[in-house]
């Protein structure tokens, strides 16, 4: 079989100059650096709008964990963003959180929780620094698990100065997505995304652009290198 980089480079000739160069342009845009995670989120809508946050800034990544409300992939709601990221699905136990934080620790993730309710730093004065960040976000109700409140590395929080105590949490998203993709653009470490990965996105995005994207591949698999 071809390798990723040769299949890419194949599929380019079935999309128009304008689409490749869209593509080209937008891959150097994405970033693994930081992730999303939502726990359990309960409103179809709010998921739709993280993701469509998500692919709006650059965001690559974006795990869901399903312990008592599953993602709905019938909604058509989210499918506009959907096809541009990598959603992971975490839904083989009864409590998924826990797997879903060693794995993300392994990849060298800071798990961060995202609540009003600790006395840790606002979002915009977080550390970019010290590695990559995975942002927790709790369902609507009542907000994230004790499992990752107290297993997470640091908290994080939206300024407010209204009387009401919490945002929307596809809002809270949205902010905290806009204000660390902001100032990592703006800094000198390396958020793109690694060579490997750029392909591997890139022949996500083409199978679903191309109609009948598994057909040529075959096809092209087949023929002689």
């Amino acid at each position: 079989m071809k390798t990723i980089k040769q299949q890419v480079e194949y599929l380019r000739d079935f999309v128009v100059d304008a689409k490749n160069e869209l593509f080209d342009r937008l891959i150097l845009e994405r970033t693994q650096y930081v992730t999303i995670v939502l726990e359990d989120l309960y409103q179809s809508h709010n998921q739709s709008a993280v993701m469509r946050s998500a692919d709006c800034f650059g965001i690559q990544d974006v795990h869901l964990i399903e312990n008592r409300n599953a993602y709905d992939t019938s909604s058509t709601v989210s499918q506009g963003a959907r096809e541009w990221l990598s959603l992971f699905r975490h839904r083989e136990e009864e409590n998924n959180t826990q797997p879903t934080i060693d794995t993300l620790r392994a990849q060298g993730y800071r798990i961060i929780a995202t609540t009003p309710h600790t006395g840790d730093v606002f979002i915009d004065q977080l550390d970019l620094n010290k590695g990559k960040m995975a942002f927790f976000f709790g369902t609507e109700l009542t907000g994230l698990s004790p499992t990752v409140i107290a297993q997470a590395d640091e908290f994080v929080k939206v300024p407010m100065v209204g009387f009401t105590e919490s945002l929307n949490v596809s809002v809270c998203a949205a902010i905290v997505m806009y204000s660390v993709t902001q100032r990592l653009r703006q800094s000198d470490l390396d958020w793109h995304l690694p060579e490997k990965r750029k392909y591997e996105v890139l022949f996500e995005w083409y199978k679903n652009t191309i109609k009948a994207s598994e057909e040529i591949l075959e096809r092209f698999n087949r023929s002689s290198s």
